[in-house]
């Protein structure tokens, strides 16, 4: 679905179709997200109109740190313009190569901690415009970038609609991998903490592979998700990531964090925990362990709520 309509209810109960338009500024639009970046994009504000200096000779729309702890580059276009993909490509090569750059702006903004966790691999671009042509959509498929394509619009009464029509996964660079300093503790099992994610589920059993073959298919049921396979964990996004999944191949259990206020459930011992104030890898405030088809079955309603909400 790459086409958002919006309905309203008139005094005669008939629904009435209210026609979205572009900013008249292209600041206005900049602004708005930059305040509202976490809720919107799940992406940490860092810096607005940021300097590349005389090689790249342009100024970056939006710095930010995605929850998966990716730098982010974010431009907006108030219509539509073909030229903003190869200006995103321009960027996210600045971005490579002012890595030291960057992470002294993240240290500043958000803290060592966030800097040292930082993962370089597979950097991300957002683009948000009123539209995006064709050979836009095919053509970030073949850059070997991660970039986002969002469509805009805004309608009476203040409402702002962004909707993914496009996402390049990019190509992951095992050799700029996240700094983890000495000594820093990581809430894992010892003997599955170093492992990649992918490394873990080929060792894992056969029933546990085929569960979460199932689990797969119940997180992807909408049709409209991202599948995006992190070093420690596999997220699940649509604009924001939904879903976290994790393997715990010795306890022979998936471990499902969901973009669920844990206030909002009733927590069940051995099945669902409020994972708030509780480090982990992947993101979601509540976690949720899948052993058996009956676990999975009874996961099903929480799944439906994270993704319904999104």
């Amino acid at each position: 679905m790459t086409d958002l309509k919006l309905f309203r209810l008139d005094a005669d109960g008939q629904d009435v179709e209210l026609c979205g338009s572009t900013v008249a500024l292209e600041v206005e639009l900049q602004r708005r997200i930059e305040a509202g970046m976490g809720q919107m994009l799940g992406i940490r504000f860092l810096a607005s109109e940021y300097p590349t200096g005389p090689w790249h000779r342009g100024r970056i729309d939006s710095l930010g740190l995605d929850e998966d702890n990716t730098p982010v580059v974010i431009e907006y276009k108030k219509g539509s313009d073909n030229g903003v993909v190869s200006q995103a490509v321009s960027y996210l090569s600045w971005l490579r190569s002012a890595r030291h750059e960057f992470e002294a702006l993240v240290k500043e903004k958000l803290g060592t901690e966030a800097a040292e966790a930082i993962d370089w691999r597979n950097p991300r671009m957002v683009c948000i415009a009123a539209g995006f042509s064709h050979h836009d959509r095919v053509a970030v498929h073949d850059l070997h970038k991660r970039i986002d394509l969002v469509r805009y619009r805004v309608f009476d009464g203040g409402l702002l609609s962004l909707l993914l029509v496009e996402s390049a996964p990019g190509t992951t660079s095992p050799a700029s991998a996240r700094r983890r300093p000495p000594g820093r503790e990581v809430t894992v099992d010892v003997d599955e903490g170093t492992k990649s994610v992918q490394a873990t589920l080929d060792a894992v059993s056969d029933d546990l592979r085929a569960l979460y073959v199932e689990l797969d298919e119940v997180l992807t049921a909408s049709g409209e998700v991202e599948v995006d396979t992190k070093q420690h964990y596999i997220a699940y996004r649509r604009m924001v990531n939904i879903a976290s999944v994790i393997f715990r191949r010795k306890h022979e259990a998936i471990l499902v964090y969901l973009r669920v206020d844990p206030d909002t459930v009733v927590l069940e011992e051995g099945f669902s925990r409020d994972m708030r104030g509780i480090g982990h890898l992947g993101t979601g405030d509540l976690e949720v362990r899948i052993s058996s088809a009956a676990c999975l079955e009874k996961a099903g309603p929480l799944i439906r709520r994270a993704f319904e909400a999104a």
